[in-house]
């Protein structure tokens, strides 16, 4: 309902609010996957609303971590990866020095041969995370990272999820319910409650703000 918000480059953005307000619909408009019956997307000030989910992608850059899935099941760590690295690195010599990279940045060298649905959730995520910067995107979308994980594996990917912005300077927008566990890793969030945005600051604004605390703390 007449949502606007602006993300600047390399800052990590987060999303709140109870279910059903539109978050997820936020990302899948972002992403292509829906069409908006009216208004706009534009990186860098350049229109995408009609640019289908594939060009989108590779124009403007967009990594894309599902809160569910993400993974072909029956491929092992390493052939999940090939599969994506065959499509988006364009030179072919590059795709194994990438793969390897990426595998011992997110510590999956023991789980390299196994096939990706006898994963943890944990490592499950690390995977799909890797999936989507094969391709070095400028932006990097987190549907629901925290979900279902235990309290040592979030702390793990909050660390990841801010190396990956100082280290890679990539711009991040995520969503989750765990507001403690998202507020600790960005720059700026904003609350959505009835589809509508009724605050946006800080995390420390945020959870002072009157109108945050009676919409969702």
């Amino acid at each position: 309902d007449n949502i606007s918000f602006d993300i600047n480059q390399n800052q990590i953005l987060g999303i709140l609010g109870p279910n059903g307000t539109g978050k997820s619909t936020i990302f899948n408009i972002i992403c292509g996957i829906i069409q908006p019956d009216f208004g706009s997307v534009k990186f860098n000030n350049v229109e995408a609303v009609n640019i289908p989910v594939y060009l989108r992608t590779k124009k403007f850059g967009i990594g894309w971590v599902p809160q569910h899935g993400g993974f072909f099941s029956d491929l092992t760590t390493y052939e999940n990866l090939k599969s994506i690295a065959q499509i988006v690195i364009s030179d072919k010599k590059l795709i194994d020095t990438k793969i390897k990279y990426l595998i011992a940045k997110f510590e999956l060298d023991a789980v390299i041969d196994i096939y990706a649905k006898f994963l943890s959730g944990g490592q499950k995520k690390k995977l799909v995370i890797a999936m989507a910067l094969l391709g070095d995107p400028k932006i990097l979308l987190l549907d629901e990272i925290f979900a279902a994980l235990d309290v040592l594996t979030i702390k793990m990917l909050q660390e990841l999820i801010i190396n990956l912005q100082s280290e890679n300077n990539i711009t991040i927008c995520m969503v989750d319910h765990q507001a403690a566990d998202l507020l600790s890793c960005v720059d700026s969030a904003m609350v959505l409650s009835n589809t509508k945005i009724i605050s946006h600051g800080s995390p420390s604004y945020l959870v002072n703000d009157p109108n945050a605390k009676a919409a969702y703390f």
